[in-house]
């Protein structure tokens, strides 16, 4: 899948949340996807909060896994170890880099690292693992 295709599928499958992502990377191994941050995702002080950060790792990582299995919206995670690192900048921008370590045909590991527009180091790092459902 390329990345209008990506963005149309979590626009249909999941609504809830494409207004608040966008794709805006595709690579051989991975994708990037920006986090649109506005109000629903601060916590006091103005930073952005750690459920907002598990969101857009745990949704990048589902899109890099779709970009090279195509559509299959029974994809799920099933596990996650995410470590925050430090805090996001009050009023940043954050974005999620994704690198597939494994592609199975069962299961998919991914690395996630989010970084914020103005700091150098990352924020938050995720592994992901997702089950991927037996073709049909």
């Amino acid at each position: 899948m390329d990345i209008p295709a990506l963005q149309d599928f979590l626009n249909e499958a999941f609504p809830q949340v494409a207004d608040a992502l966008e794709v805006t990377g595709l690579s051989e191994d991975g994708l990037t996807v920006r986090l649109l941050v506005n109000d629903s995702h601060l916590r006091p002080g103005g930073t952005v909060s750690g459920p907002s950060m598990f969101m857009l790792a745990d949704v990048a990582v589902y899109l890099a896994i779709l970009s090279r299995i195509g559509p299959v919206a029974l994809a799920v995670t099933t596990n996650c170890s995410i470590d925050f690192l430090r805090k996001p900048a009050a009023g940043s921008e954050l974005t999620c880099d994704v690198r597939i370590l494994k592609l199975g045909r069962r299961l998919a590991v991914c690395d996630a690292l989010i970084h914020c527009n103005v700091q150098q180091a990352p924020v938050a790092r995720a592994n992901m693992t997702y089950a991927i459902p037996p073709a049909r």
